[in-house]
């Protein structure tokens, strides 16, 4: 961090929230953290007067999105009533009526989980068994696993909210119209999102943007599971109240939603219910948060420039590689399949079900691939041309800073510069639009060249300008004005102290507050977060090999056969219910339909 360039007096506060449901904790302080580099400018004096007015707002409608104070993206979900359950021998169909309530867009990532461990808020993951590696930067944007349930409900109360109820998680990913499936009623593929060993491991929280549900959530299905608020009692559905439901007051497990990389086509429905142990964890739970009535934080007095995701564009000029199946064969009961490839072409099984091993023999490049044992499968190896990149082209573009905020362009760090709101001749400058309040013009932050507010607010389409969602108006977002900005905050996330001079969150000596969001890469080059696409192979310049694999064994099922009840069986992400033969099967694995 460079050395202050001021010295910086203010007074230090915190601010403790009370969420208003006595259904859930109460919420602890929020700690964030940010990657500028440079002091905000010391706002001008201002008249301490309060607005004459209001500005009439519209209120937040469906699907409307505001960025949050960990990086996330929170989507508002509508008071009202849907069909909660599918008929399951747990979820029998039931209309369920919910208040209004906002969401988070993504799973928790590695990269948001780690500013609250490092806010000293949140305890670190454990390191899972084939899940991604927390501290790795690679996985940055995949979802956090590793955590148990009091670990995910700690960082859903850092952030004012809690963990979602049943009811929430599945109005959230199935509509209001109770679809299957988050993107609705046809049955589920690999482009759809990242299930049945697909692709054989999690995947970044936005790659599949065709799975979306229909208020634009990413990965409500697959990648990994999510822990619900709930205790989890299969007689629930049959006596929960009609009106925001929180699951039973006692219970020996906690309730899992959703699916991941390696349930099968048949458990991927958004009705199913699952359960697990409170203090467990896995390489394949992770979590969402839920927050009831988000309240305005103070803007934080720095943050990190972003290139316009909406402006970029991949390279689409290089040569394909050759991937072509030329053999099959048994050998001591393992089926193989060989492709021939490229010289100079990289590539990637996709998915866990085949192993492959490159050979060179008579000048031929080829990969020996070894298929699962007892069954005839067809699996899938992406090899690319390394000549190409499926990364965006940002070095024309500039980037920008959320209105209210000044860029270093050295350095990428946006610092809160706030203006005075009564508009000078020339009216309000760039990134604020004009409004009245009463017969008074006054100045309002608006929209960056994105689109998008600054932290904390929503386009409110009536009033025509950014404003929170708890309707305070009044909150000078942007707008110089101490005393206003001292009655209408709710202070800084824990962590961070309000200073007055400023009219900003700061960090404490050697913090850092949210970078990049989850889609995003901090790019030394330009000073700023650009888009990036998933790490793994895929996209432009590459090819999709298929690899079919004979059988050349017998199978015995070991694991799901013995267990004899449904609930234990669904229980077991390697096993499916047979309705008609009453039994527990291992789970059918569909064939890949296409790759992130």
């Amino acid at each position: 961090m460079k050395k202050a360039r001021n010295a910086i007096l203010g007074l230090c506060f915190s601010v403790v929230f009370v969420l208003a449901s006595c259904a859930a904790p109460t919420p602890e302080i929020v700690t964030v953290v940010v990657t500028a580099t440079s002091q905000p400018v010391e706002a001008a004096s201002a008249t301490p007067d309060q607005p004459s007015a209001p500005v009439a707002l519209g209120g937040p409608q469906s699907g409307e999105s505001i960025k949050w104070i960990d990086g996330s993206v929170l989507i508002y979900i509508p008071a009202g009533n849907f069909t909660m359950g599918d008929g399951g021998f747990d979820a029998p169909a039931h209309s369920v009526s919910l208040d209004g309530f906002w969401i988070q867009q993504t799973k928790v990532t590695n990269r948001m989980y780690e500013l609250c461990v490092k806010a000293g808020v949140c305890s670190a993951p454990s390191q899972e068994l084939g899940g991604p590696v927390f501290t790795n930067p690679e996985y940055a944007s995949h979802p956090v696993v590793g955590v148990t349930w009091d670990q995910s409900q700690a960082y859903c109360n850092w952030i004012q909210g809690n963990l979602p109820t049943e009811a929430q998680w599945e109005k959230a990913a199935r509509g209001a119209n109770s679809n299957a499936y988050p993107w609705g009623n046809s049955e589920p593929t690999c482009s759809l999102l990242n299930f049945g060993n697909c692709y054989g491991r999690t995947t970044n929280v936005d790659a599949y943007a065709d799975g979306k549900s229909p208020f634009g959530l990413y990965d409500m299905a697959g990648n990994v599971f999510e822990w619900a608020f709930d205790m989890y009692d299969a007689a629930y559905y049959n006596q929960s109240p009609t009106e925001n439901p929180t699951g039973p007051a006692t219970g020996a497990y906690r309730v899992v939603r959703g699916s991941s990389f390696e349930t099968s086509e048949t458990q991927v429905a958004s009705a199913i219910r699952r359960y697990n142990e409170q203090t467990d964890s896995g390489r394949d739970i992770g979590f969402r948060c839920a927050v009831a009535n988000p309240q305005p934080f103070a803007p934080y007095c720095q943050l990190t420039a972003h290139v316009p995701a909406n402006q970029v564009e991949a390279s689409t000029s290089c040569e394909l590689p050759e991937a072509v199946q030329v053999n099959q064969y048994c050998q001591q009961g393992d089926g193989y399949g060989v492709v021939q490839v490229s010289f100079g072409a990289t590539w990637e099984e996709r998915g866990t079900r085949i192993q492959c091993e490159e050979r060179n023999e008579g000048g031929i490049r080829t990969l020996v691939c070894k298929g699962p044992r007892s069954i005839e499968s067809t699996n899938e190896i992406v090899v690319c041309n390394p000549a190409c990149t499926n990364q965006p082209d940002v070095s024309s573009l500039n980037s920008f800073c959320d209105a209210g905020y000044t860029l270093d362009p050295a350095t990428g760090a946006c610092s809160y510069t706030p203006i005075l709101a009564q508009p000078s001749a020339g009216g309000c400058p760039i990134g604020y639009v004009t409004v009245m309040r009463g017969s008074e013009q006054s100045c309002a932050v608006g929209p960056a060249v994105d689109g998008t507010c600054p932290v904390g607010l929503y386009f409110d389409e009536l009033a025509g300008m950014c404003a929170p969602p708890n309707g305070e108006t009044n909150a000078p977002f942007g707008i110089d004005n101490a005393s206003l900005a001292s009655q209408t905050y709710a202070g800084c996330a824990a962590g961070y102290s309000y200073n007055d001079g400023f009219q900003c969150c700061q960090p404490p000596a050697g913090g850092t507050a949210p970078g990049c969001a989850p889609g995003f890469i901090f790019d030394q080059g330009s000073a700023a977060c650009v888009p990036v696409r998933e790490e793994a192979l895929s996209g432009t310049g590459c090819v999709t090999a298929r690899v079919l694999t004979v059988k050349c064994s017998e199978f015995v099922d070991n694991v799901c056969a013995p267990i004899k009840t449904e609930a234990h069986c669904v229980a077991n992400l390697n096993c499916s219910w047979n309705e008609g033969q009453d039994a527990c099967e291992i789970r059918s694995i569909p064939q890949n339909n296409g790759v992130p």
